[in-house]
């Protein structure tokens, strides 16, 4: 694939998307099954830029795991508590999911362990969780700038049985204490500290602690207590598809007048996205649900309705209303997204300045974004993507408003769905005008 990727003008989308693995389930699981004892199968592991660095990097941790031939399933044996190699370094590249989570489980396995990313990690903040790490005992030191990755950690002291966390700016930072808390070997309480954004997201980490055996008792979203337990396996575990991921087609469904259906998420998911679908039915999409299907549709006569929607609860697939707010008929607000600002990059910003070049008009706030459609989407946009697979994903959506759109630097698809493009253009129908244009 070359450093851009021109898709051509589309008249609408119908067909049937299989998912690939969540990249949220993908590498929280593969932490559990490193830390539980006893060997797990881990079955449709999402095989992504992310996840090949959460794999390399408990590797070098000294966690033993094989893929099965042929397959995206993996044997991870477990280490049943703390990671046996106690000195190394880590480049975890731009993965959140995987910094965050295997910051906590360092700074509690007991070594001497450096971590580092690209230039985009060491700008997205992570002060709030080695604070926390901290009040539990860990030693941990800044490398460059206070409160910013690169990290050092040493082997972790005694510390306090109640830590407080600061839960606003990423829920990133509640997973990985709770996940790695049990490595201390003593009950644990975590007390959130103001608004916990993002709070599905924790719910996918409690549902798969529980899987692995160990229960969190919780007081609402204010307060949640780790027994003093250990990992163990639950012998084979399945990784849903992404629902995050989902978004894009199920949006292609509505844009593009459908039907079109994902498969691997649906009405039994424990991911949060899946309630992107509700942010759909209320822009006067039709969404139907199965137990592990989701479809959409769009009737030819209508119009998508303009919204102002709080997207605390969904805010990667919030990404995607964003899009969907160049067909509806009037203003559409997406607030609560600060969120936004500190992931892959800033993504309000950049949302913003590449809908304008679609001829959007478009407010930006601290914590949302308003956007009006133009009269006319401007073709032959060229589309920056600011190295984030989210900002790709949500403007291919763009060329089924009838219009050819090229998207720079297709490749950072790679992060979460490195096929995307070719399951995009699989539902893609020919060129041609579309009725919600």
């Amino acid at each position: 694939m070359s450093d851009y990727l021109d898709l051509p003008a589309l008249a609408g989308a119908r067909g049937i998307v299989r998912l690939p693995g969540s990249k949220s389930i993908s590498n929280r699981i593969l932490l559990l099954a490193a830390l539980a004892s006893g060997q797990t199968l881990v079955q449709g592991l999402l095989d992504s830029d992310d996840t090949r660095v959460m794999l390399d990097a408990l590797h070098r941790l000294g966690v033993t795991w094989q893929r099965v031939e042929g397959t995206d399933d993996y044997r991870v044996d477990g280490v049943g508590g703390a990671f046996p190699v106690k000195y190394a370094n880590l480049f975890l590249g731009n993965a959140g999911t995987a910094y965050r989570s295997l910051t906590a489980a360092c700074a509690l396995a007991g070594g001497d362990y450096t971590l580092t990313g690209v230039a985009r990690m060491h700008e997205r903040p992570i002060g709030d969780l080695v604070d926390a790490l901290r009040q539990a005992g860990a030693q941990i030191d800044y490398l460059e700038s206070d409160g910013y990755p690169p990290l050092h950690i040493l082997p972790h002291e005694d510390g306090a049985s109640e830590i407080t966390v600061k839960g606003n700016v990423s829920s990133q930072y509640l997973t990985g204490l709770l996940l790695s808390a049990p490595l201390l070997g003593r009950e644990v309480a975590i007390a959130l500290d103001g608004e916990l954004i993002s709070k599905p997201y924790v719910e996918i980490t409690l549902n798969l602690m529980k899987r692995f055996g160990i229960v969190v008792k919780r007081d609402g979203w204010q307060r949640f207590t780790v027994p003093v337990a250990g990992y163990k396996s639950p012998g084979s575990i399945e990784v849903e598809g992404d629902a995050s991921s989902a978004s894009y087609f199920l949006a292609a469904g509505a844009i593009g007048r459908g039907p079109v259906r994902v498969e691997g998420v649906g009405r039994n998911s424990i991911q949060g996205d899946v309630r992107f679908a509700e942010a759909l039915a209320r822009m006067g999409a039709e969404v139907g649900f199965g137990p592990n299907w989701i479809e959409c549709r769009l009737g030819c006569a209508d119009r998508l309705h303009a919204i102002d929607l709080d997207c605390n609860h969904i805010p990667d697939a919030a990404m995607t209303l964003a899009i969907l707010a160049l067909f509806g008929d009037g203003t559409t607000t997406l607030k609560n997204i600060a969120s936004w600002r500190v992931k892959e990059t800033d993504r309000i910003a950049a949302m913003a300045a590449e809908l304008r070049k679609l001829g959007a008009t478009v407010e930006e706030g601290a914590d949302y974004i308003r956007v009006t459609p133009p009269a006319k989407l401007t073709a032959n946009a060229q589309i920056d993507t600011y190295d984030d697979h989210r900002m790709a994903m949500c403007f291919s959506l763009v060329s089924l408003a009838g219009v050819p759109v090229r998207i720079n630097d297709p490749k950072c698809v790679n992060k979460t769905f490195p096929d995307y493009f070719e399951k995009f253009a699989g539902i893609g129908q020919g060129a041609g005008a579309v009725c919600n244009a």
